[in-house]
């Protein structure tokens, strides 16, 4: 979450927040106390101690590929865990690490990476078409893939690392920061390529440093204007229609890309959070699946829609009613977005598809329970925004590994969590086909004709049944061997006192917390026990319940990216506003590692000067560690450059980029 700027001539709004737009009735906790099971009595304390105790044709096609990838691979024997000397926050303008551990800058913004591989210039100067060949803006999600992903996957030294662009800061992504309204075609087209995906092929050198392989077949930019299939039940209906595509089954492009997710079968799926505020509709009422998700109405948060070139790439940025038809217009294209993409990332000719059998919203990531032979696989996303939920997708057919492939995202439920007041949970199918569903609807004065608008309105389907809104949540984790479910609530200064429940139990949540749960039995359950593992905080924060009190060596705020690693440490990113890092106990913003069982936390890194810690993936041998760094300096203008990562030349614009991090006797990393 970032701060609004004044960039210009326009005020560029590149918060990347999604405003409230939850203003269901769902009840909160105090409403709806349970007493089925009765053992929080006592408060958080009483639930936690009780549950817890202290060629991818899979991808392009749809079709089924055999494959052999390895998804429980048992890691080697444990190394000593969290013995390093936890590191004390900073405000310094570089990427900080234990002793031992040195960090690296890899593949920042402007990376020359396919076509004519034309060179980052310094000072804004690339073009639009250079942008295109070049690794994107606002690195995030990430995932390393072994080259030999498909048999072995024990690959360290040679893969592909694939990778988000969540969204650009014009003011020093363009030689004089951007041009106010109407925008200049360049301008925009830049802005339009720095988004998406970056696929790169990376490779261990002589001297064992990865690098990037020139010329490699891999190389690949996915953008904000790369055609993309529609797959699943949206596919092809009416609210799909647009003049690009008269049929509904197409779109261009993926934006706002935050967190990320891999399948089992080895493919890379993208999160598409807050796109919303790309689009601007002018019309005197907007259809509910633009209001509901904050369309804006006067202009986009780039005024794309503006560029000055007319061409229908950037006017499909306009989603207002312009013409008699919905084929002749954009005024369906935001319903295009708000999906998990998902790209092979193996074949460059593939192409994206968005997954939208997993519902339509802010998403945040997207992560799996380990897969079962014959049993359906199951995914699970946030939603982050102010008041909003956190959802669950089970696959219609069973999980084969021989046969799995992008078809089992096609047909499934989706299903939205309800938190109750005992510490149980239960899963809310969102299904067109339930007559408890359409009772639900029909009791809250809404109608749904398909599962596709179902889909296409996921909020509101959730609003209806009432699942309980939280706070922001954003990545989740799943141990992987427990199953347990791991997720982020960032923080909500706009919960009051009495909207306090107890999954959410912090009025004016500033700094957040992380929630778990473990299903009843099996993954595809519809049942659950939740606790909160970590209420984020100051020194002396205390997690009730728990014996866990922050300390000097692990105070957080905002916590945000999440992802456990094979030996089943957690570790935890913060996404803390300018104004937190700036002032206040936080520093910069950090990485912890957490072990889940014992709840020993340590910080681990901390970010250059504004940035967001974010991203994070490893080599099958646990000995690389890969963690992108976000917009830092991103207060910065043109004139006034508040970071210089990470050229740190005091001349050179804040770049986002890829951190490289290693043990230096080539131990594991964590231990």
């Amino acid at each position: 979450m970032y701060n609004k700027q004044q960039n210009n001539k326009l005020d560029f709004d590149n918060s990347g927040i999604d405003p409230q737009t939850n203003f269901s009735d769902n009840p909160t906790f105090s409403d709806i106390v349970a007493t089925r099971r009765g053992f929080l009595k006592g408060g958080i304390a009483a639930a936690v101690a009780t549950v817890f105790g202290g060629t991818l044709a899979g991808c392009n096609s749809d079709t089924k590929a055999p494959l052999e990838l390895p998804v429980a691979v048992k890691p080697e024997p444990a190394p000593v865990l969290l013995n390093f000397a936890a590191i004390p926050t900073n405000r310094l303008d570089k990427v900080t690490v234990p002793q031992g551990y040195t960090a690296r800058a890899f593949l920042p913004m402007g990376t020359p990476l396919t076509g004519a591989y034309p060179a980052y210039k310094e000072g804004g100067l690339n073009t639009g078409a250079e942008m295109e060949q070049q690794v994107g803006a606002h690195h995030d999600g990430m995932h390393f893939f072994p080259l030999d992903a498909r048999t072995d996957g024990k690959n360290s030294a040679e893969g592909v690392l694939v990778f988000n662009h969540e969204y650009v800061e014009p003011a020093t992504l363009h030689q004089n920061g951007p041009t106010g309204a109407p925008r200049p075609a360049d301008e925009v087209r830049k802005e339009v390529a720095a988004h998406g995906v970056t696929v790169a092929h990376i490779k261990k050198d002589a001297s064992g440093q990865f690098q990037l392989v020139q010329g490699s077949p891999l190389n690949r930019r996915v953008t904000g204007a790369t055609p993309m299939e529609i797959s699943g039940p949206a596919r092809g209906d009416a609210k799909m229609v647009t003049k690009y595509s008269p049929d509904g089954t197409r779109t261009r492009g993926t934006l706002n890309n935050c967190g990320n997710g891999y399948t089992p079968w080895g493919t890379y799926l993208t999160a598409e959070e807050n796109w919303a505020g790309y689009f601007m509709n002018a019309d005197a009422a907007q259809p509910r699946e633009h209001k509901r998700y904050g369309v804006a109405t006067k202009n986009g948060r780039y005024s794309w829609e503006t560029a000055d070139s007319g061409a229908d790439q950037y006017q499909r940025f306009n989603a207002s009613t312009i013409a008699t038809d919905s084929n002749r217009d954009y005024r369906n294209e935001p319903n295009t977005f708000g999906w998990i993409v998902e790209i092979d990332p193996f074949n460059p000719d593939s192409v994206p598809q968005k997954r939208t059998a997993m519902g339509r919203f802010g998403h945040e990531g997207v992560v799996f329970q380990p897969p079962v032979e014959g049993q359906p696989v199951v995914f699970y996303s946030g939603d982050d925004s102010t008041f909003e939920y956190i959802y669950k997708y089970v696959s219609k057919a069973p999980y084969y590994k021989a046969t799995a492939g992008g078809h089992l995202l096609n047909e499934g439920t989706l299903y939205v969590a309800k938190f109750n007041a005992d510490g149980s949970g239960e899963w809310l199918a969102l299904d067109f086909n339930s007559e408890k569903f359409r009772a639900a609807a029909l009791a809250k004065n809404v109608e749904f004709v398909s599962q596709a608008d179902v889909l296409i309105n996921t909020r509101l389907a959730a609003d209806v049944v009432g699942a309980t809104k939280m706070d922001r949540p954003e990545w989740g984790a799943v141990h992987p061997t427990t199953g347990e479910v791991y997720f982020t609530l960032t923080n909500n200064t706009a919960r009051t006192a009495a909207q306090v429940d107890k999954a959410n139990p912090r009025a004016n949540n500033a700094t957040g917390h992380i929630i778990r749960w473990r299903e009843r039995q099996q993954p595809q359950a519809l049942s659950f026990d939740w606790d909160i593992f970590l209420l984020a905080g100051d020194v002396g924060t205390e997690t009730p319940g728990t014996g866990l009190k922050l300390t000097a060596d692990n105070h957080l705020a905002s916590p945000d990216g999440l992802a456990f690693d094979k030996n089943g440490l957690l570790w935890i990113q913060t996404d803390m506003s300018g104004t937190q890092q700036g002032s206040g106990p936080f520093g910069n913003n950090q990485m912890v590692v957490a072990d889940s069982k014992t709840r020993q936390i340590k910080r681990f890194l901390v970010g250059p000067i504004d940035c967001e810690v974010t991203g994070i993936s490893f080599t099958p041998d646990m000995k690389t560690m890969f963690v992108n760094i976000q917009h830092p300096g991103d207060r910065s203008t043109v004139t006034k450059l508040t970071s210089t990562w990470p050229a740190n030349d005091a001349t050179s614009r804040p770049r986002s980029g890829t951190v490289i991090v290693t043990k230096d006797d080539g131990g594991i990393i964590g231990s």
